[in-house]
């Protein structure tokens, strides 16, 4: 299959990988309605070209937390993203490195935070929830720090899951469902190859160096049914935010209030977020909700935006819109599925020409400059 262009790593990736792992990464929660608002209404932001400009000098660089990134694009938390390339956190960090930007690490992830450090030399940040087992957050902070990372993003919309319906469907969870992850295993040789025999151990590395014991595939749903803490509060950050001595990023922020909330927090970031349409389905896309949030924080804290971002287009029009920074999620895992971590390196490529088309075609020469006179609207007109 030729990759052309960004959207074309999907196919690759549902072509190869067992239904249960490629639907866990592509669906949503419910009837998926914001999962597909979350890409539409970005489509429908209109960038405003202008001519005669002089673009020659266009520069992509941009600074974040203190550290300069080749562009404002960073991997975001994925969980599983072991199960989709052999030791797949690894090669997608590697790539990261390759294109100058951050990867970050899932509590969930497959991969131990030093296994990843120690094999990049990417800025590796790392993702936390708020858990009932206070033990495992203190160590895994305690295993971040000393592994050299210098922010953690903090998670705070996963209360509780998200009703997540075609993971019944598919495998990933329901009747039956270890038989039939490995009858789908079984038709797809290249994954079982690659993945299924040459990437283990598959257990959620964080996890088991922590508790001592392997913590399997058929135990992550479990785990984190048993763990997410819906008594969560503001409160019950502050012990992370005197413990942590770097950058603190608060993900999952949709509303103007929560934004001022996070400032006066003390975060140093938000990422504007609805978990890709995988918690509470019919709330605002991320792209909606920004421009208020912009209104009331911008210049207080950063602001980073995920959700519905499947090109450099895309990431123009969220900057346009009053963010900072991107995360990506299902388009770099789409591609890590593809091509490891020379597809991963591709896409975040393509991201960069895209972007500096765009860039060139709306008349401005450096990230500082993407402001809403790069739209035909200012606003989201949907």
């Amino acid at each position: 299959m030729i990759i052309a262009a960004t959207t074309d790593f999907r196919e690759a990736a549902r072509r190869r990988l067992p239904p249960f792992l490629f639907h866990y990464i592509d669906g949503g929660a419910y009837a998926e309605h914001t999962l597909r608002h979350n890409v539409s209404d970005l489509s429908q932001v209109e960038l405003r070209q202008r001519v005669l400009r002089d673009v020659a000098d266009l520069t992509l660089d941009t600074e974040l937390f203190g550290t300069k990134l080749a562009m404002p694009v960073v991997l975001a938390p994925v969980g599983l993203t072991g199960m989709y390339a052999r030791r797949g956190e690894v090669q997608a960090a590697r790539a990261a490195a390759v294109k100058g930007v951050p990867f970050t690490l899932s509590t969930v992830s497959v991969c131990a935070i030093k296994e990843v450090q120690d094999a990049s030399s990417a800025p590796i940040w790392f993702q936390l929830y708020v858990l009932k087992d206070r033990g495992f957050m203190r160590d895994a902070l305690e295993r971040a720090q000393a592994a050299g990372v210098t922010t953690l993003v903090f998670t705070v919309d996963m209360p509780v899951p998200g009703a997540r319906y075609r993971d019944a469907h598919s495998g990933m969870s329901g009747p039956n469902a270890a038989f039939r992850r490995m009858v789908q295993a079984a038709t797809h040789p290249r994954w079982a190859w690659d993945v299924g025999l040459h990437g283990r151990p598959h257990d959620l590395g964080n996890i088991s160096t922590y508790r001592g014991t392997p913590t399997k595939l058929e135990d992550y749903i479990g785990w984190l049914g048993a763990n997410f803490d819906p008594s969560i509060a503001w409160r019950d950050l502050e012990w992370i935010r005197d413990m942590w001595k770097g950058s603190i990023v608060i993900k999952g922020i949709l509303d103007p209030d929560d934004a001022q909330d996070a400032v006066r927090f003390g975060a140093d970031g938000i990422v504007v977020s609805n978990h890709g349409g995988r918690q509470l389905d019919g709330v605002l896309s991320t792209v909606r909700a920004l421009p208020p949030i912009a209104d009331k924080v911008k210049g207080q804290i950063r602001i980073l935006v995920d959700s519905g971002i499947r090109s450099g287009l895309d990431v123009v029009r969220m900057l346009a819109l009053g963010a900072d920074a991107t995360l990506i999620g299902r388009a770099f895992i789409y591609a890590l599925a593809a091509g490891g971590e020379a597809g991963v390196t591709k896409l975040l490529s393509l991201f960069e020409a895209e972007m500096r088309v765009a860039m060139a075609l709306t008349g401005v020469r450096s990230i500082a400059e993407i402001d809403r006179s790069a739209l035909v609207r200012g606003d989201v007109a949907l």
